[in-house]
């Protein structure tokens, strides 16, 4: 394998996990359900997806057995993951969450002695 597929490959593995970080930290950080769905359902799919064509390139390019692994879940992500955030915004629009009042901070709750 030469080095320019190699950097080409850790390139690539480095995209993927930049984008698993950002698809993980805006479904911690981000405030309402719609925007903690978009988050991982894009980010971690595309980030996903880099890991494994970098995985597909390496062992492509390393002459060893293709694996078909790598692409069979390449494909069942591409499938489930838009589907089923497609439904859990459906859920969540049945339920009106967009209309709910947001919950209260978590450093409010259980500390009613100070407001008497």
């Amino acid at each position: 394998m030469s080095w320019l597929v190699a950097i080409a490959l850790v390139l690539l593995l480095a995209t993927g996990c930049f984008f698993i970080l950002v698809g993980s930290f805006s479904l911690v950080k981000l405030s309402e359900f719609f925007k903690r769905l978009h988050g991982p359902t894009k980010a971690s799919t595309l980030g996903v997806g880099c890991v494994l064509l970098s995985s597909v390139g390496y062992h492509w390019f390393s002459n060893t057995d293709p694996q078909p692994r790598e692409l069979l879940v390449t494909a069942f992500l591409f499938i489930t993951a838009p589907i089923s955030a497609h439904l859990m915004a459906k859920a969540a629009l049945s339920l009106h969450m967009a209309e709910r009042p947001p919950q209260p901070d978590e450093d409010d709750s259980g500390n009613d002695s100070d407001k008497s």
